[in-house]
């Protein structure tokens, strides 16, 4: 790797060097999607989230990153979003792709980020970096007559548009803490006021839910849809499904836990969507301190964390959970404890059970009856994300 090679932050007038590298790695990009690029990159620049790797004045390597909250059992954690790697192909297997991703995490890490989330186009060398399975982004597909069925009629339900934003966010809120949800972000509210303004896409809302959905080719696609109650959620799946003369099925991006799942007729086809996405721990007591646990959970147990790429992170440490929080405080442990690296963290974090970890080679140390009251206090419904970015 050539000495000249640095980590830099991406400037503006960079920008096509950027995009002539993003032809080469994702294709080359529509000329209608070219200007919102463009907007979207100088937010990034502004923020100082959008960094690279240089050889000389030439960038070789760039990547950005999201300003994202995302659920975690009912609560809100702040997560660095990685998006848009690219690499030149000459300078794929140097090495180019690592010291761009360091240098990413310690930004983001400077930034005050306790997560990392991000979709791999490939795994290795983000496990090589300290990245874990942490969920999927799951689209399932439904007979639109099926949706019709559902009823909910004597519940009011009204088109929607970008002033609701506010009841939109509040409503997704009440629903995530109430299911103690994982995975999901949060989006800022002008974003979301966007989505709901696009004429493209169809918003209706109920007094305690609501749904987002658009045509997809013949079909309509959902969004989201958000339910505080059986007949809430009985009357917005109905809504879309009215659309059943003309298209006969409705795909849908949803928890693999959602109660359509039960209250159908027939099941989901087959043919689900289910892209997995990867998560790490850049803080790990700002990580914990920020997630919810489940209000019967209780632990007490020391861990011995290994990060050579986050060395914060690394050393003993003393896990106390109880009452639905918990704390990671430093420790002098002493005998067999539990030892875990970033992937095991982030797999422990995410709800994978220490059995998996084991037989994965991910954990070591500690013992099964200490297995066994650490897995309910990381377990719950499965962590999802609703969107790809």
């Amino acid at each position: 790797m050539s000495d000249a090679l640095r980590f830099v932050d991406i400037t503006e007038d960079q920008l096509d060097a950027v995009m002539r590298v993003r032809a080469r790695s994702f294709g080359v990009m529509a000329a209608g999607d070219r200007e919102q690029w463009l907007k979207d990159a100088r937010v990034f620049i502004q923020d100082g989230r959008y960094v690279g790797v240089a050889d000389g004045d030439e960038v070789v390597a760039a990547a950005r990153f999201w300003d994202f909250e995302q659920w975690w059992s009912g609560r809100r954690v702040p997560v660095a979003g990685v998006a848009g790697v690219v690499v030149a192909p000459e300078y794929r297997g140097r090495g180019v792709g690592s010291k761009l991703m360091r240098g990413l995490l310690q930004r983001a890490v400077d930034r005050g980020f306790p997560l990392t989330a991000l979709y791999p186009a490939t795994t290795v060398i983000y496990r090589h970096l300290g990245y874990e399975f942490g969920g999927g982004r799951y689209r399932f597909s439904f007979a639109a007559a099926d949706l019709r069925a559902l009823g909910g009629k004597e519940v009011g339900v009204r088109r929607a548009g970008p002033e609701d934003a506010e009841r939109v966010l509040q409503l997704v809120g009440q629903s995530h803490e109430r299911r103690r949800t994982s995975g999901p972000l949060v989006w800022p509210l002008k974003e979301v006021t966007e989505w709901l303004a696009d004429e493209d896409n169809f918003a209706y809302l109920a007094d305690d839910g609501f749904v987002v959905y658009s045509w997809s080719g013949s079909d309509l696609c959902i969004d989201e849809i958000v339910a505080g109650s059986e007949a809430t959620a009985r009357a917005l799946w109905a809504t879309v499904g009215s659309g059943s003369s003309i298209a006969s099925t409705v795909q849908a991006y949803i928890s693999p836990d959602d109660p359509v799942h039960l209250m159908v007729e027939h099941e989901a086809y087959k043919d689900v969507q289910h892209q997995r996405w990867m998560l790490r721990l850049l803080d790990a007591p700002a990580a914990i301190a920020a997630r919810g646990f489940a209000p019967d959970a209780a632990v007490e147990i020391d861990l011995r964390l290994e990060d050579p790429d986050v060395p914060g992170n690394g050393g003993d440490w003393h896990l106390s959970v109880a009452d639905g929080a918990g704390e990671l405080t430093p420790t002098q442990a002493s005998g067999d404890v539990l030892q875990l690296g970033p992937r095991g963290l982030a797999a422990l974090y995410s709800g994978t059970p220490l059995a998996t970890l084991r037989g994965s080679g991910l954990a070591s140390g500690g013992s099964s009856t200490a297995d066994a009251s650490l897995d309910p206090v990381f377990a719950g419904p499965t962590a999802y994300m609703l969107d790809y970015f």
